[in-house]
């Protein structure tokens, strides 16, 4: 093993505003439908060769369930070093975008030679059993503003879009477990989810987007009364806001939060998907 090479990867960060949980006996079919925004604030993984896998996160030792896993589906082991300006359990997909990070940089650094499709599917596949997400890896590979007509990974997912582009506003007012919420109330999510894909996919536009993805987390019970306020804020300086899933994150296309009169972190739709990066 050549312990010089490196690879690195970029992944974006995923908010996804609405979904429905599908779940099989396969964890590459199983999956969500719904739809999200892809942001120019991600994940970058560098990834060496190494006897051992150790997996840093901001420069701390870490374990990441589905960063172990992926790498054992590709029977090889790494240093992982994963770096991001996002907050954690916040909603922006930071487990996904680790994984599918590792999977590109994995295949560049240790020549693997796996397609694209392929590297996707492990990293989902990684993802479902972790238990740490259902849909953000195959948003994250597209990029844009993904929305995910059919669960699981590829070849069987099947995504579309919303061609737009914008400015992206959020505010972070504290952390929720992923695992805990898909465990709580799925059938609720799955219920609220297919009603606001099926609105949106009247519409797919991004005003809709923000409009579907609003009326989802009223019905799943995800607006707290301190997120409520923050949205209604939005809302009444003529801007449009929701939460994202999972997190307790307000995001707002635009300067909604900021005319609102917060202080939020400013970033933009990401037009592309995850990609290795140059060296």
């Amino acid at each position: 093993m050549d312990y010089d090479r490196v690879a690195r990867a970029f992944v974006p960060g995923h908010v996804t505003g609405l979904f429905s949980i599908h779940r099989t006996d396969d964890p590459a079919t199983t999956g969500s439908r719904g739809a999200g925004l892809t942001l120019a604030d991600g994940v970058t993984v560098r990834l060496t060769p190494s006897e051992e896998t150790v997996v840093r996160l901001g420069g701390e030792r870490t374990a990441i369930d589905a960063v172990d896993l992926v790498l054992d589906a590709m029977d090889r082991t790494a240093f992982v070093d994963v770096q991001t300006d996002l907050p954690l359990g916040a909603g922006f997909g930071i487990s996904g975008a680790a994984t599918l990070g590792t999977a590109l940089a994995a295949n560049a650094a240790l020549e693997c030679g796996r397609s694209e499709n392929d590297l996707v599917r492990l990293a989902h596949v990684a993802e479902v059993e972790a238990g740490t997400g259902l849909g953000d890896v195959v948003a994250q590979a597209r990029g844009g503003v993904p929305i995910r007509l059919e669960p699981g990974a590829p070849p069987g997912g099947t995504l579309d879009g919303i061609p737009a582009v914008a400015d992206v506003e959020y505010l972070h007012l504290g952390d929720l477990s992923t695992p805990d919420i898909l465990a709580d109330r799925p059938d609720r999510i799955t219920s609220a989810g297919t009603e606001a894909l099926e609105a949106l996919r009247q519409r797919p536009t991004l005003d809709r987007f923000m409009a579907a993805s609003r009326s989802f987390a009223e019905e799943v019970g995800l607006l707290s009364d301190d997120l409520r306020s923050i949205v209604e804020a939005v809302e009444a300086s003529g801007g449009a806001a929701s939460v994202a899933m999972i997190g307790r994150t307000v995001f707002a296309p635009g300067k909604g939060l900021s005319d609102a009169g917060y202080d939020a972190e400013r970033t933009e739709i990401h037009p592309g998907g995850a990609s290795v990066l140059a060296d």
